[in-house]
């Protein structure tokens, strides 16, 4: 792989980071509110000198662009800040948030993208059959029914027809495995469903167009059997847009994990952010969302490298 087609694609990653840690650090400071005012609510008697006390504890009476330097410098030497409310460390609060939010996206990505390539290529071995037309109709479902609505329902079904099963919370792995996967059967199916309706379909086409390539009619006019051509030849050359997908699909995890997440209380980095906003708890906000964004942009960056390696068209440009 060229050097240049990597350092290219790393430049790229840290200008993504800077920009949206910029944004984000803009954008929390525009929402309505004093967050020092919020921040002493609770309190029986607010002063002009205690709110300016604490302003200038939280280095919030300089200008934005001296409280962004300071913070992002911080940042590259590790140090995210101090959560306002619990005066712990911003690394250790998201880091106790951090893992059910990764085994929930892992396990969503890898049974949306794993069931989507035999399912795909099934749609398009089978193309024109009522069955294939039966899987598309659910695929099309898949697209259209909210995470959080698949979720609750999920719940009320389980409810009526297992009574008494635990379905809400989180329960580490390492404390029961057998616990921690049943009770996220529901939120990987709901969360995982729009991808794999999305993906299977995107196979579906790029097999569909993969197949009527001139090497696939080659592999069959030298007597390729029909399983040999399609899953040999077909799907090896239509799994590089779906490689592309897969990335983005990311995003969409992330994004659907802070709704999931509610629905079935389970203590992740959707619940720590969503607290943290209602809270105007400026470290925490700022560092859980350059987390998120940098997971999303550092799996992007790998399918990057993973595209150039299948198609070496992709590092030449």
């Amino acid at each position: 792989m060229r050097a240049k087609f990597f350092l290219g694609r790393l430049a790229d990653l840290a200008f993504v980071l800077i920009g949206v840690s910029f944004l984000v650090f803009l954008m929390i400071r525009l929402v309505p509110g004093d967050a020092v005012t919020i921040m002493l609510g609770a309190n029986t008697e607010i002063t002009p000198e205690r709110v300016a006390e604490l302003r200038a504890r939280l280095g919030l009476d300089q200008s934005l662009l001296v409280q962004y330097w300071l913070w992002l410098t911080g940042a590259l030497q590790g140090d995210l800040g101090t959560s306002v409310w619990t005066g712990r460390a911003v690394t250790e609060e998201i880091g106790a948030a951090l893992w059910p939010t990764l085994e929930l996206t892992f396990l969503s990505l890898l049974v949306g993208a794993g069931l989507s390539i035999p399912l795909g290529a099934f749609m398009a071995q089978a193309r024109g059959n009522w069955t294939e037309v039966g899987v598309r109709v659910g695929a099309i479902a898949g697209l259209t029914i909210p995470s959080f609505w698949l979720g609750i329902v999920s719940i009320l079904l389980v409810s009526k027809l297992l009574p008494g099963t635990s379905v809400l919370g989180y329960v580490p792995f390492t404390e029961d495995p057998l616990d921690n996967l049943r009770r996220m059967v529901l939120p990987v199916f709901a969360l995982s469903l729009p991808i794999l309706a999305n993906l299977s379909r995107l196979v579906r086409s790029a097999m569909l167009d993969a197949m009527g390539q001139d090497y696939v009619r080659t592999a069959r006019a030298k007597g390729a059997g029909r399983r040999r051509v399609v899953y040999k030849h077909a799907l090896r050359n239509a799994l590089i847009p779906f490689i592309t997908s897969v990335g983005v699909s990311m995003g969409y995890l992330l994004g659907g994990a802070i709704v999931v997440e509610q629905v079935f209380a389970i203590p992740g980095l959707g619940r720590l952010v969503l607290g943290a906003i209602s809270e105007r708890n400026y470290p925490l906000v700022q560092a859980t969302i350059l987390v998120m964004t940098a997971s999303f942009v550092l799996v992007n960056f790998a399918v990057d490298m993973l595209y150039a390696v299948i198609d070496p068209r992709v590092r030449r440009r």
